[in-house]
């Protein structure tokens, strides 16, 4: 664990200005308050300073520093995580959104990319090729942080998880030593890296396997709030019949006037697109569509439709349940959720996993769950100034009806910075190897990152 001895900020902060001039930030410096302001208004949190590095010989001398002075180390790529992990109090924030370069191999079709790449700026660099990597359906989230923890998105049921499509990274360790990761090199790192999130390491590169994509046929049907349960019952049951090719989001989005209503967002990656309409056919038919805007295009500008979804400075509190099906008793949960909800900007979202993201073994990476499931993800969302509570309520009320219902663990990704004990679970057969991992590549925990693994010491 990190030294008991006291931090030492100023040693840091005079050492890490030798090191980077000035992209090293304090509090009080113009530069600092951008650099730890995060689009979730509700993250309250205090570092000591900010490491702005454009390489990983200043990632390996930061870590040097922090450990030496005896900082705790964050890591900032697309800082995106609604908890706000990538600043941690007191500690060291090292800021990768620098490390911005996209390298393409059309010939081998392989892509390699800085550990501070979001996913837009991946897939503008691959759309001039036709490639593209798997990705999740906000773009401004950052790769590294979607592909160590999994990543869910609308390519799984054909091309897997991001994470399934890592073949290799560069990573800087606690100690400051770079080495790599891939099935030839470190091959337990590698292991960890595929579901064990940025807590073994800070990952500088990242290669990923891309695939041959000339576009996807994709959208969004929107039905009425009434009409719920009979579109989440005919989805559930359309999902069961799902071929790899075809992925569907649904779950609930505010309306026009601030009223929820039920969406599904079906992407079909098929070779052929008009073989994809059959299905999208049946997914209108499942109530009387509000809106219907299903059309061919790019997988780029497919990803764009959730642009704007989160409002920067909104307050934002997230729940998950990973469910097996959508039950009857899943869908009234999920529909009394949406007729209760304490917020016009609140949402639901159902993540599809299916396909190619299953035929993974289970041992393989570090990633915990490889049957078909539906993710839940359960967005509060306020307006700065507003009572938290409601909102905190209506999310943990939604959270607890669903867990009767629902498998253990959760997306790491998702889960809250206390719920350690959920974490454990989510690995489960891979906990123990991933603790592990953690135990040998960072003894003195300090990095941290999303998900939240309780200390080296801790018991199990």
């Amino acid at each position: 664990m990190i030294s008991a001895a006291s931090p030492d900020v100023a040693s840091a902060a005079a050492r890490l200005r030798a090191l980077l001039g000035d992209r090293l930030h304090e509090p009080g410096d113009p530069a600092f308050d951008t650099t730890t302001r995060l689009w979730n208004g509700a993250v309250d949190r205090s570092p000591a300073l900010v490491a702005e590095c454009l390489d990983a010989d200043e990632v390996a001398g930061v870590l040097r520093v922090a450990a030496r002075c005896h900082l705790p180390v964050s890591v900032r790529s697309g800082g995106h995580d609604w908890a706000g992990r990538a600043l941690r109090d007191g500690g060291v924030v090292l800021d990768l959104t620098g490390l911005r370069a996209v390298d393409i191999d059309a010939d081998t079709a392989t892509i390699t990319v800085g550990g501070g790449v979001t996913a837009a700026g991946l897939l503008a660099a691959a759309h001039p090729y036709g490639l593209v990597v798997p990705t999740g359906t906000v773009r401004d989230v950052g790769m590294a942080g979607l592909t160590l923890a999994g990543g869910y998105g609308p390519l799984c049921g054909r091309f897997g998880l991001p994470l399934d499509n890592l073949l290799g990274a560069e990573v800087v360790l606690a100690d400051g030593r770079r080495v790599t990761a891939d099935p030839d090199h470190d091959a337990e790192l590698y292991w960890a890296l595929r579901g064990g999130g940025g807590n073994l390491g800070v990952v500088t590169e990242l290669r990923y396997r891309a695939h041959r994509l000339p576009g996807v046929l994709a959208g969004m049907i929107m039905f009425a709030l009434a009409e719920a349960p009979a579109v989440l019952r005919g989805y559930g049951a359309l999902l069961a019949e799902a071929p790899d090719e075809l992925t569907v989001m649904a779950g609930f989005l505010p309306g026009p006037a601030g009223e929820p209503v039920v969406f599904v967002c079906p992407f079909y990656s098929g070779p052929d697109l008009d073989a994809g309409q059959p299905w999208m056919d049946r997914l209108r038919a499942l109530g009387t569509p509000l809106v219907d805007q299903i059309t061919p295009m790019p997988y780029a500008d497919a990803v764009r439709m959730f642009d704007g979804g989160m409002v920067d400075g909104n307050h934002y509190l997230l729940r998950t349940r990973w469910l097996p099906g959508l039950t009857d008793g899943a869908v009234d949960t999920l529909v009394d959720a949406a007729r209760q909800v304490s917020s016009p900007h609140s949402a639901v979202a159902l993540h599809h996993f299916h396909g190619a993201a299953t035929r993974v073994g289970l041992a393989d990476t570090a990633f915990g769950l490889r049957t078909d499931h539906v993710l839940t993800e359960i967005i509060a969302v306020w307006a700065p100034g507003e009572e938290a509570g409601p909102h905190r309520d209506w999310a943990e009320h939604t959270s607890a009806a669903l867990a009767p219902l629902a498998l253990p663990g959760g997306y790491p990704n998702l889960l809250a910075p206390e719920e350690t004990d959920r974490v454990r679970l989510a690995y489960g057969p891979n906990w123990a190897r991933l603790r592990q991992a953690k135990r040998h590549y960072d003894p003195r925990d300090l990095i941290t990152a999303v998900p939240t693994l309780p200390p080296s010491g801790h018991r199990g």
